[in-house]
């Protein structure tokens, strides 16, 4: 077969396809249009809400900046004038009040963002330095189930601390061994064993706690360091390790 006869055969074909097509088309002329409105309005509504994400994303960022401004507030010195213009706080409570309506307002309209969750952390956080415990553990367990791995950690962390706090060792313990068990960037494994170690050594439970030190100090990094020193307390500091 010739080329010029392959090419018109090729022609035939495309004709007869086209043809059919739009014969198909013009006989479902209704189910096309409705097809392609709303395939337009999946697209339409696609690009709205990635601009209204990113929009929302920029609210918030902004809004969770002026809370972590008003958490880093300056103290009122005792017997020290405050600067002119200057905004301080009189107490670590005060601020954490002020600081915690910022960040549960970003936590509250901001919620699905990056910085909505983050400034629910934070919430969890300025609950605790305010002395206002059962809120704040119903805000940190909400941190500690988010998808977020790394945020969790740091929410579970607090918690484990509150826990402690409030004479729960033992819910504290299955959080430090979770953290442990899984460790994150935010909360790596070692930090985990040295805060429960230290929890049993609270307890009076030295054992466990060399136990601890034991299967850490000779690991790499600022842990083996402690465990070691923990160990031997007499003993000369390791650098480089």
């Amino acid at each position: 077969m010739d080329q010029q006869t392959k090419a018109a055969l090729k022609q035939d074909k495309f004709v007869s396809t086209t043809t059919h097509g739009l014969e198909w088309a013009s006989e479902n002329r209704r189910s096309v249009i409705v097809t392609v409105g709303i395939l337009v309005a999946v697209i339409v509504i696609a690009v709205v809400s990635g601009l209204i994400y990113n929009s929302r994303s920029d609210a918030a960022s902004a809004a969770f900046g002026s809370a972590m401004q008003a958490y880093q507030t300056p103290l009122a010195q005792p017997g020290q004038p405050t600067p002119e213009g200057v905004k301080t706080y009189a107490s670590t409570a005060d601020r954490a009040k002020a600081a915690n309506a910022l960040f549960l307002d970003v936590a509250n309209r901001y919620g699905m963002t990056p910085a909505g969750k983050n400034a629910l952390y934070f919430a969890g956080l300025t609950y605790l330095e305010a002395g206002q415990k059962q809120q704040a553990e119903e805000t940190l367990k909400k941190v500690a189930s988010l998808w977020n791995s790394n945020l969790a950690a740091l929410g579970k962390f607090a918690l484990a601390q509150l826990y402690r706090d409030t004479g729960r060792d033992p819910q504290a313990i299955d959080l430090y061994k979770e953290l442990a068990a899984k460790p994150t960037t935010t909360i790596p494994a070692g930090l985990a064993q040295l805060t429960l170690a230290d929890l049993y050594e609270s307890e009076g439970k030295t054992a466990d706690a060399k136990t601890i030190y034991a299967s850490l100090k000779d690991t790499k990094g600022p842990a083996a360091t402690i465990a070691a020193q923990k160990l031997n307390p007499s003993a000369p500091p390791k650098l480089g390790r």
